[in-house]
């Protein structure tokens, strides 16, 4: 089965775009020639690629070929580059188009150096997509990121996995959360009373913490606050709006949080997997991220998989 090139990179863009009435434009195509490139695929596959939603989204199947198509465009343009050939629309050399899947915490500390080795290059464009580092696997299976920062050391089908080091989270809250919500009179009733703050709802640290230390008296009601951005996060701790886990390369070390109890950490080991594809570009951003997590030392950290 030879599957023609307009029809994967239609497949892509719809996909992308979430209509086909979006798609059409970008392509420079009527909408109801999208939608016989579709049907055209879908009977050479002989499977439903695609959910009818708003936006519209890949079946299992599917994901199968947006992986290809993705793969075969970083590739294409990859030989463009090289040779030196012009996109056929813009007519000049196209940089290749790369997605990746990096956490919040990661992105807010040790990943900055990333964006200073992409500003280095003009050969690459990094669309990043922020998403928990314990589900961003599912993004690579899917086929819409090519690379990801996972805690999952187990390679996706088709991937490589290397480890990236450990980040640290520890405690913590101000003097004033700890003289008002925990005098330690009775430590115990007074962590399962003290109100904490999550990043969001899939943020699983503060809750693991709590079953750690309160065991069956875990399930007891807490004061939940939610921050949804690792800057805000340690200023809402350091408001004393609750404690929280603080990322060792996020805290303030200016005295205004203290540690809960030394004890009381979390170490969550990082795992940078790619797609397995002879690809220059991923191999360029790839060595960049593991750079960048060698250079913030968490290689070296007493915890590391290594």
């Amino acid at each position: 089965m030879e599957l023609l090139g307009d029809h994967l990179r239609t497949f892509k863009v719809v996909l992308e775009s979430g209509t086909l009435e979006s798609a059409a434009r970008e392509l420079s195509v009527t909408p109801s020639a999208v939608s016989q490139r579709l049907k055209s695929l879908e009977r050479q596959v002989g499977s439903v690629l695609f959910i009818r939603s708003r936006p519209i989204r890949a079946t299992a199947s599917g994901n199968v070929l947006l992986r290809l198509a993705r793969e075969t465009e970083l590739l294409a343009a990859e030989a463009r580059a090289e040779l030196g050939l012009p996109n056929e629309t813009s007519q000049r050399v196209e940089p290749s188009k790369i997605c990746i899947s990096v956490n919040a915490d990661s992105l807010a500390s040790w990943f900055t150096p990333v964006l200073h080795g992409l500003a280095q290059t003009d050969h690459i464009v990094c669309e990043i997509l922020r998403h928990d580092e314990a589900h961003s696997t599912e993004l690579l299976r899917s086929g819409q990121v090519m690379g990801a920062v996972t805690t999952k050391s187990m390679p996706v089908q088709g991937c490589t996995s290397v480890p990236l080091g450990v980040m640290t989270y520890r405690a913590m809250a101000t003097s004033e959360f700890i003289e008002k919500w925990l005098p330690g009179e009775d430590p115990h009733h007074e962590f399962a009373q003290a109100p904490m703050v999550s990043f969001d709802r899939n943020d699983d640290l503060q809750l693991g913490l709590r079953r750690r230390i309160l065991g069956k008296n875990s399930n007891l009601s807490v004061s939940e606050h939610f921050v949804p951005d690792s800057v805000q996060y340690v200023e809402a701790v350091r408001a004393s709006l609750g404690w929280g886990m603080i990322l060792d390369f996020q805290d303030p070390q200016d005295g205004s949080l203290m540690a809960l109890n030394p004890m009381w950490q979390s170490h969550i080991s990082l795992y940078w997997q790619r797609w397995k594809i002879p690809s220059t570009v991923l191999d360029t951003l790839s060595n960049l991220v593991c750079d960048a997590a060698q250079r913030a030392g968490m290689l070296t950290n007493e915890y590391s998989p290594l």
